[in-house]
């Protein structure tokens, strides 16, 4: 069946203005915009800059879901503007806001030196043992598909704070990483070209670290690149625990699961008894 057939529509963008050299506090205020259907959230915004309201501020730069730069909260979901269709949302009326969790620059613009800050915290590279091997390299650290395949969709996240400003956890807790910066935790341990998890698991299993997490999951449902920082989360508590038990290998990269015969040493755990509508 053929999709409905879009319209021209008027669009009100209800828009949180502030600049803190000027406005005591934030307050919303209201553009009308004639809305094609194809228009994008950031072409909508560029239109109301250019006929309504030049003092306008949000930060864009690629205009193709890759810089990450345009992430804004619409109609209560943290998104890009740059490759999400106003009328996919609604042809009626946009609330647009900057990504919350963030100190706010003017407008639309977050402050995301925080995260980079906690990013940086991360350790996000490759450490190895050999060193004059990394500084004078004679060759390349290979890895098979599956090797890749362990940590490849962790690879696609663009920094763009949406996963951090969905974060329930975050929005009560300035001292937890996030899931951006624990979601690349757990990238480059699973790397095997890595040896860096002692390194790493300092900050990942701190007051801040994995354990914050609550598994709210909205972190995953927002991220516009298709990331799962929830499960990357889940699987690094996975590796901290099995730290602490002493059976994570370690060396070339973190195994989730440790060595086969560490796996074979644990204990079966039965399964529990079926329910039952007399229990």
């Amino acid at each position: 069946m053929a999709g409905k057939v879009q319209k021209p529509s008027d669009v009100v963008f209800t828009i949180r203005r502030y600049d803190p050299d000027a406005d005591k506090a934030p307050h919303y205020e209201n553009y009308t915009i004639r809305v094609e259907p194809g228009m994008t959230i950031l072409e909508g915004l560029h239109l109301i800059r250019e006929t309504q309201d030049p003092g306008l501020a949000w930060r864009y730069s690629c205009r193709m879901g890759v810089c990450g730069s345009c992430g804004m909260l619409v109609n209560g979901k943290a998104m890009l503007a740059c490759n999400n269709q106003i009328m996919d949302i609604s042809s009626r009326r946009l609330v647009i806001a900057p990504l919350p969790n963030f100190n706010i620059i003017k407008d639309l613009v977050p402050d995301l030196a925080a995260m980079f800050d906690k990013h940086v915290k991360s350790r996000p590279y490759i450490f190895h043992s050999d060193t004059q091997e990394m500084e004078n390299p004679t060759g390349e650290y290979g890895q098979t598909e599956e090797e890749l395949v362990r940590y490849l969709q962790f690879t696609y996240c663009i920094r763009c704070g949406c996963c951090m400003a969905a974060c329930p956890t975050l929005a009560t807790d300035d001292n937890y990483l996030g899931p951006m910066p624990l979601a690349q935790v757990f990238r480059w341990n699973a790397d095997t070209r890595d040896e860096g998890f002692d390194e790493r698991k300092v900050v990942a299993g701190d007051a801040g670290g994995a354990y914050r997490c609550h598994y709210a999951g909205e972190c995953s449902r927002v991220c516009p690149k298709g990331v799962d920082p929830a499960r990357a989360i889940q699987l690094l508590k996975r590796q901290l625990v099995l730290d602490y038990f002493k059976l994570l290998k370690k060396g070339k990269g973190c195994s989730v699961l440790g060595s086969d015969t560490e796996a074979q040493r644990r204990p079966e755990i039965p399964d529990p008894p079926p329910f039952t509508v007399d229990q």
